[in-house]
């Protein structure tokens, strides 16, 4: 059996283990979000994403950490080293616990300072906005620490682990929701503090894991300056290219805030939640074969890399369309049998954001090559200054008196021309053939606008009852996949998916 094959296989096999860990947690979170937008309400829901979200600007300190980790951890089990696998282990903790203090100190003077000086919240609602606040910095700090350890089971393509405790999770939030609706305490307090104490359950287990299965994920003092330079150097300007994306994502939710009332951040945290559980099919499939990307490049099967690049962009498109399309058709009934009352906004904001999401889909397969050669300085100053446009630009227009949902159709936009520009500069770092890319992007970009004509103009806002709503996704899933194989796919590996169905449908 030829390595090719094996590989397909473990990323065949990783990705159910994630949809499994997909579907439970999407159908949970869903739940969730609607439980806490009734119980909370829309201030306090607006509340709790806006000051969270400040806190969470943060997070490109947890994207860039796991991403090096990664790429660090996946080249050494590529090339057998589990000495130095576990050296660079240890020093990535040791390199987080610096970056921890900055952010503590960071946190606790200028957002602290923020949160209670420039953010809109009603005065009555300052103290527990603050006790929030605190309880988001902790569960940050507790997260964080769980990234060496998150990232040792993604390198070893353990996603059975990650799946499990991934539901473990979910099943947390799930009762939490049953407790706040018993207590009858200040209920977004409540709703922090169990918050927190679900990170340090899921931290541990993350720990735990790794010290039954991985003994290289053993701890011990260990100091190499030049390595610690090689890390600060990738994690450095991987760093300004995480922090863009926290500023477009975060730093756009703040400045709505500062122009408009929490209610705005509650009809885009919903928004967003919706766009989360629907790219989570991407994600998880992606999870899956980044550590191929990372060992293709380290083996230097540059021809290998180009088709993986290439399919796993197609396919990470698809499984986000399979899912966007049907959504976008009924997007009146879905947002109103979910919510009990849809927050103004809200269905406006929802088809924007997974607008955008089907363009990022295709970001994960041209940011992972770049990030395996670790020479990344200009990849991520072009890229990085492109996303940071989101912020002046959206300030711009809504201080000239433009309503929220421009701030989306900005990032729409300047996401079109960074996809692009992605793939551009892998030209130059790994030879990725750039007009073969552009061509497969413009079939993407012209298929999609294709599948959303014919919906829009034969499907659109038509459901008025659940059986109708199943009944219309399914046509519209496969209007969007019969579009795919005729316009997206590459005719290639359609035959070969069609030459597999008739081998295996002789043996049925």
């Amino acid at each position: 059996m030829s390595d090719n094959t094996i590989n397909n296989k473990r990323i065949a096999k990783n990705t159910l283990f994630l949809y499994l860990r997909m579907i439970i947690v999407t159908c949970v979170g869903l739940y969730t979000v609607r439980a806490i937008l009734h119980i909370l309400g829309v201030v306090d829901y607006g509340i709790y994403n806006v000051v969270g979200g400040v806190v969470m600007m943060f997070s490109f300190l947890n994207g860039t950490l796991s991403t090096s980790s990664q790429r660090y951890f996946s080249i050494e089990l590529a090339k057998g080293d589990l000495k130095k696998l576990n050296q660079w282990f240890c020093l990535n903790i040791t390199a987080f616990s610096s970056f921890l203090l900055l952010f503590m100190v960071v946190a606790e003077t200028v957002g602290l300072w923020f949160v209670n000086t420039q953010m809109t919240i009603p005065a009555e609602r300052m103290f527990a906005a603050n006790v929030v606040y605190q309880l988001s910095l902790v569960s940050f700090c507790v997260n964080f620490l769980s990234i060496p350890y998150n990232a040792m089971i993604i390198a070893h393509e353990r996603m059975n682990a990650f799946a499990y405790i991934s539901i473990i999770e979910a099943v947390l939030k799930l009762a939490i929701v049953f407790l706040l609706a018993i207590i009858s305490w200040d209920k977004l307090i409540v709703y922090g503090i169990l918050m927190f104490l679900t990170s340090c359950g899921i931290t541990l287990s993350y720990v735990v894991y790794n010290k039954i299965n991985f003994k290289e994920s053993k701890f011990r003092p260990y100091w190499n300056k030049k390595e610690f330079m090689e890390l600060l150097g990738f994690s450095g300007w991987h760093i300004f290219g995480t922090m863009s994306v926290a500023v477009r994502s975060h730093g756009i939710n703040i400045l709505l805030n500062l122009f408009f009332t929490p209610a705005v951040n509650a009809a885009r945290a919903v928004a967003f939640q919706v766009y989360h559980a629907v790219a989570q099919l991407s994600n998880n499939f992606f999870i899956a074969v980044k550590p191929q990307i990372y060992k293709s490049y380290a083996a230097k099967d540059y021809e290998g890399l180009y088709k993986l690049i290439m399919r796993s962009t197609i396919m990470c498109s698809f499984l986000v369309s399979i899912l966007v399309f049907p959504i976008l058709a009924n997007i009146h009934y879905i947002l109103g049998l979910w919510l009990k009352n849809v927050p103004e906004y809200t269905v406006v904001f929802t088809q924007l954001v997974l607008i955008n999401g089907l363009i990022d889909s295709t970001n994960g397969p041209t940011i992972a090559p770049a990030l395996a050669t670790g020479k990344i300085k200009k990849y991520q100053q072009v890229v990085a200054l492109l996303i940071f446009l989101n912020l002046p630009i959206s300030y711009i227009v809504l201080k000239l008196g433009a309503g929220p949902q421009m701030t989306m159709i900005i990032s729409i936009v300047i996401s079109l021309v960074t996809a692009l520009v992605r793939a551009y500069l892998l030209r130059s770092m790994i030879g990725l053939p750039f007009k073969k890319y552009l061509l497969m992007f413009l079939r993407m970009i012209t298929g999609s606008a294709v599948i959303w004509g014919v919906i829009y103009f034969t499907l659109y806002n038509s459901v008025h009852s659940f059986v109708m709503l199943i009944y219309i996704s399914l046509i519209v899933c496969v209007i969007t996949t019969a579009l795919y194989v005729l316009i997206i796919f590459d005719k290639s590996d359609v035959k070969s998916l069609l030459n597999l169905i008739r081998k295996h449908g002789k043996h049925i």
